[in-house]
């Protein structure tokens, strides 16, 4: 029985029992120290770190060749921000080619599926994706994932809002709704959550990447969410910004011209994201009134459901 190094296989990278067997290692190295299984019926070297791709890339090596990663499993691949789900989905174009085992979810794609090649797998279209993505995400986690795709430039907001509008796919509704919400500009995905806190709050929407230059056209401060009218800036403030120096020393001079210039700064932690929601809602609707913008008298909340707090 061979149980040394196999023939003509890719240690690396996952592969199946079958074809473990076909280059010559046995049931019982499988089972010992030198692999360690990915999936059910799906092997790799042990000294390979674990990865998420690792996962999508056993997921498709079970079906067929045509078959592609999709949902959650397509996200990944693309790198967009995602909560930890355990699933990986993947899509093909017939019936009889699902292959279910734990920890796969397979799906059946339309005839016209959008599919690409990315890091070296068969994929959702960015825009698929992100349809695929709203029969499984909250309001504001898909939001998040629509404006890091237009950040990373694989689509624009109208290009998303027109795929949306076309769709008939599962979850086209939820895609449409979220796609309104999409942004260009956005820094990062606790600045979309910031921004889908204030507006489904019923607060006006502020402004994405506000910049103030000096007499001679030099930029000055750039604002990721902010009201120029009322000169009020709302800011996610991270914790790297309290541990950097030079950050510090940024942020005093800052401060020293928000109060020359009569704006009003409102920073956001963390806490008032995930822990604290009301209070930040609060903090933002009493600086607008105070400069006097246009607000409902009674707030919405629409806010609730995505943010509860704790």
């Amino acid at each position: 029985m061979r149980t040394g190094r196999p023939v003509n296989l890719e240690l690396r990278r996952p592969f199946t029992f079958a074809q473990a067997m076909a280059a010559g290692v046995s049931p019982s190295a499988l089972k010992g120290p030198m692999f360690r299984q990915v999936l059910r019926g799906v092997h790799i070297h042990s000294s390979v770190p674990s990865h998420p791709l690792l996962l999508v890339e056993a997921a498709l090596l079970v079906h067929p060749q045509e078959a592609f990663a999709s949902h959650t499993s397509a996200g990944r691949v693309h790198g967009v921000p995602l909560p930890s789900l355990a699933e990986e989905h993947v899509s093909v174009f017939r019936k009889q080619d699902r292959r279910r085992r734990p920890g796969v979810r397979p799906h059946l794609a339309p005839a016209d599926a959008l599919v690409t090649v990315l890091q070296g797998l068969r994929v959702s279209s960015p825009l698929q994706t992100f349809v695929e993505l709203a029969e499984i995400l909250d309001l504001v986690d898909l939001v998040v994932v629509g404006d890091d795709f237009v950040r990373r430039r694989c689509f624009s907001p109208q290009e998303l809002v027109h795929y949306c509008a076309c769709s008939r796919r599962r979850g086209a509704r939820e895609a449409r709704h979220a796609a309104a919400y999409v942004r260009a500009n956005v820094d990062s995905p606790m600045e979309t959550r910031l921004r889908m806190l204030i507006v489904l709050a019923g607060l006006p929407e502020p402004k994405i990447d506000h910049r103030v230059y000096d007499v001679d056209g030099r930029l000055l401060y750039r604002f990721d969410l902010s009201y120029p009218d009322q000169k009020i800036v709302v800011e996610y403030d991270g914790r790297q910004h309290r541990d950097d120096l030079d950050q510090w020393d940024h942020d005093s001079d800052r401060n020293d011209w928000f109060i020359a210039n009569g704006w009003r700064h409102v920073p956001v932690f963390v806490r008032g994201i995930y822990r604290d929601p009301a209070k930040t809602v609060q903090r933002v609707e009493a600086a607008l009134r105070e400069r006097g913008a246009d607000l409902p008298r009674r707030l919405s909340d629409d806010w609730r459901p995505h943010f509860p707090g704790h």
